[in-house]
């Protein structure tokens, strides 16, 4: 039987990667969410009773008056809480809490309150939740100066902004892929969940990687120096370094390609340099006829290179979330190329009456058990 699982918060930084996670399996239907339902009883009870699982996500991070913060997170417990009991819906709510609860900010509070909430609701309503007690999260398309100091460093170094540590202290990461595991971990029912009430669990999920700011903003300026501005892949053994790695990519602006390489050319030819790396991976070239398109396909954490040496190409690329398309116009008179971020699906179509040429770098060698692999048309 397939589960509908509805996401507030959706639209979020954690709710678009549980939402695109989720969408790559057969296991589950998503309900949509409209961060306006929380205003309109009718449809907030309509989307409750539709759904198996609710995962709360939807809350306010910052706000320059704290008590906004607490009150708004309270609020929107309240009104999912009063949904479910209005409709008798009993889902399984999930809910994004934090390590911050025991804090004595406003937030770490209105995430005490609205777990304390929900226990009840549990208790009284015959209804399942587990809390998440996440600490601080950083990937793709986080918003700077709101969900994570990875998110404002990448912004401002790819702008060449000059970011400040204003306390060089170690901090506790979790990459946003791992921490969307814990949740569809939690959805499968196959996480290690400590109970913590009638009918309700909590998951305190511990930080994969501790940094000081410093070191963080050190490896992000070598990103820019070596890569940006030189083309060159950084090693991508170390997990923690290939996520922050796919993460600043997600913020070099759309204008940074195609690059163009240098072309040394003498009487025996022409030599081009295709990629320099730190790291290893798979090289391979393709032929494209006239008309053809090859790709049609995004990665969840492979670093792609598509290298035109000969002939016309158009490449396109789409976030997987969305409707708008990149195209990049590359020429092999000009040897050019694109690097293909995380949840872009791309692709590569033959403009030119002659044969394409193209030459492609990945960082893992295709393996058909875990390819990392998801074919959706641009």
């Amino acid at each position: 039987m397939v589960k509908k699982i509805g996401i507030t918060g959706q639209e979020g930084f954690l709710g678009r990667h549980l939402y695109n996670t989720l969408g790559l399996h057969t296991a589950w239907e998503i309900v949509p969410f409209k961060r306006s339902f929380f205003k309109d009883p009718k449809k907030l009870g309509d989307f409750v009773s539709q759904c198996d699982i609710i995962v709360h996500l939807a809350a306010m991070n910052r706000h320059e008056d704290p008590e906004v913060i607490y009150n708004t997170n309270v609020e929107l417990v309240e009104v999912l809480i009063a949904a479910c009991v209005h409709t008798g819906s009993k889902p399984h709510i999930l809910f994004s809490s934090s390590t911050q609860e025991e804090s004595n900010s406003r937030y770490g509070k209105s995430k005490k309150e609205g777990k304390e909430l929900f226990i009840n609701w549990a208790k009284h309503r015959n209804g399942k939740f587990t809390s998440l007690r996440i600490p601080n999260v950083f990937g793709p398309f986080g918003k700077p100066n709101y969900n994570s100091v990875v998110a404002t460093f990448c912004h401002k170094i790819v702008r060449n902004e000059i970011p400040t540590v204003i306390q060089d202290n170690e901090v506790g990461l979790i990459y946003v892929n791992d921490l969307i595991q814990h949740f569809v971990n939690t959805i499968s029912e196959t996480s290690a969940s400590e109970k913590i009430g009638s009918n309700s669990f909590e998951l305190t999920i511990a930080p994969d990687y501790h940094i000081k700011v410093s070191k963080l903003l050190s490896l992000l300026n070598t990103f820019k120096k070596d890569y940006m501005e030189k083309g060159i892949f950084p090693n991508l053994a170390n997990s923690f370094e290939k996520a922050l790695f796919n993460t600043f990519r997600c913020y070099i602006p759309q204008n940074h390609y195609p690059v163009k390489y240098t072309q040394h050319t003498d009487p025996r030819g022409s030599f081009v340099e295709i990629a320099r790396t730190q790291t290893s991976g798979q090289f391979s070239f393709s032929t494209t006829v006239p008309g053809i398109t090859r790709g049609n396909h995004f990665h969840t954490r492979k670093a792609e290179r598509f290298a035109v040496i000969k002939g016309k190409a158009l490449i396109q690329l789409r976030k997987v979330d969305s409707e708008e398309i990149i195209d990049y116009y590359l020429d092999g008179e000009e040897p050019a190329y694109v690097d293909m971020p995380i949840w872009y699906t791309h692709n590569i179509k033959n403009i030119g009456d002659d044969e394409l040429l193209t030459l492609f770098w990945i960082n893992e060698p295709y393996n058909p058990d875990d390819a990392d692999t998801f074919f959706v048309e641009v």
